[in-house]
């Protein structure tokens, strides 16, 4: 399979979330972690889509001298989108509350773009997947804060956590893409180029 396609390739996944990595482990490849720091800021005129898009490219751009023949680079950004607001990671409990009460009796999109890079070739897709939360009390919001501590979760929450399980009533799209990466486009993709490299 692609295990074994992939054999001749070194796979670089530039990503420290525990979430992403489960998910290349789960697809039985063999991979590599390597992290950068990156100033994850955007031009201001960037919207939706186009947000996620720059940052998979910037996280990129860090590896760019490095890259060997056989290397492909992974990296990836996951916003949240929501009344024409991207909403990030919050900083504190005050802005993850704030954040979940916004959600709270509304769909929001959320979307994962992934970057695969080579030192011939780059390409950067995306997935939006639309989400609807139930009305949350502000208990319901406060216990998750506390418990869960989601300040390293774009719009302040994992939807495979508790708050998901109570609050979420709709999906329309990849419910792996919500947890941060689009699995099914990036199997296609790395299969894609596994065939011409």
């Amino acid at each position: 399979m692609l295990k074994e396609k992939l054999k001749n390739h070194r796979l670089i996944l530039a990503s420290g979330s525990p979430r992403r990595q489960e998910f290349f482990k789960n697809l039985g490849l063999d991979f590599e972690i390597q992290l950068k720091p990156v100033k994850e800021e955007y031009p201001p005129r960037l919207t939706h889509f186009e947000i996620s898009n720059y940052l998979a490219q910037l996280k990129a751009l860090a590896f760019k001298d490095e890259l060997q023949p056989k290397d492909i680079l992974i990296t990836s950004d996951t916003i949240v989108w929501h009344n024409n607001t991207a909403l990030g990671k919050p900083r504190d409990n005050q802005k993850a509350f704030n954040i979940l009460k916004s959600l709270s009796n509304a769909t929001h999109e959320v979307i994962t773009s992934v970057c695969f890079t080579t030192i011939t070739y780059t390409k950067t897709l995306y997935s939006i997947t639309k989400v609807t939360f139930k009305e949350l009390s502000d208990d319901e919001i406060n216990y998750y804060i506390k418990n869960y501590q989601p300040f390293d979760k774009a719009g302040a929450y994992g939807i495979q956590e508790w708050i998901g399980q109570i609050g979420v009533t709709k999906i329309e799209g990849s419910y792996f893409n919500v947890m941060g990466l689009p699995v099914h486009l990036v199997y296609k993709t790395l299969n894609a180029i596994a065939e011409t490299t």
